[in-house]
């Protein structure tokens, strides 16, 4: 039985990507007619990860446009623990074309703060898994088993088999269903100092139909995160 499966895997870079490009936090590209997701209070989410579709060399991906994951600053991460399917809290977004006339200035105008900006208490504790903004790198490369708490499947990517901290979070009839992992951010930092951190030392995984993906339909994504 053949247990492997092609991945792209994603190395984090100590540089300032433009709104256009591969990144982790800051300010994502948000073109002239839109404006930041939010939930269902108003908030703005908050833009977790953005991906450059032309750099991810995998059957059924787009080969074009940007994939954008959006989550919520709160104590949850935006995650709906008994529906993580419903992107209330996060938001996975796919602009097939890129228009480059749009500028960060234009963007930052569209900020507003949500009541998660700012620290809580007096704790300056913020609960965004990202630190700070970076780029990105790709590599393809393949997993090479399947159990979610190997070492061989850690990291950030797209595609593979995911790393889970608690164990995979889909159940047996989810696990067909959701078949592709969308993207795995996890634990990351440049050189001695961390960049991502979900709780304590966690992980967070966005799963998808690898139809729908086929399809370019984010409407139906599994996401969680999980920690020691």
């Amino acid at each position: 039985m053949n247990n492997t499966k092609p991945c792209m895997k994603i190395t984090l870079t100590d540089t300032k990507p433009s709104i256009f490009e591969s990144k982790i936090g800051g300010l994502g590209y948000i073109p002239h007619d839109k404006n930041f997701p939010t939930d269902s209070n108003g908030n703005q989410l908050r833009l977790l990860a953005q991906i450059e579709c032309d750099k991810i060399q995998l059957d059924g991906f787009m080969k074009t446009g940007l994939l954008q994951f959006w989550i919520l600053n709160d104590d949850d991460c935006g995650l709906d623990w008994d529906n993580p399917t419903n992107q209330d809290g996060f938001r996975v977004i796919y602009y097939p074309e890129v228009d480059k006339t749009v500028t960060k200035e234009e963007v930052e105008g569209k900020f507003i703060k949500n009541k998660y900006d700012d620290s809580y208490g007096d704790s300056e504790y913020n609960n965004f898994p990202v630190l700070y903004e970076c780029g990105m790198s790709f590599e393809k490369s393949e997993n090479k088993n399947i159990n979610w708490y190997e070492d061989e499947n850690v990291g950030h990517k797209v595609g593979g088999y995911p790393f889970c901290v608690q164990g995979d979070p889909r159940d047996e009839k989810q696990l067909e269903y959701y078949d592709f992992l969308l993207f795995q951010l996890d634990i990351g930092y440049i050189g001695d100092e961390y960049v991502v951190m979900w709780g304590d030392s966690g992980v967070g995984n966005f799963f998808i139909n690898s139809e729908k993906l086929k399809k370019h339909d984010f409407s139906d994504v599994l996401y969680n995160w999980d920690c020691c």
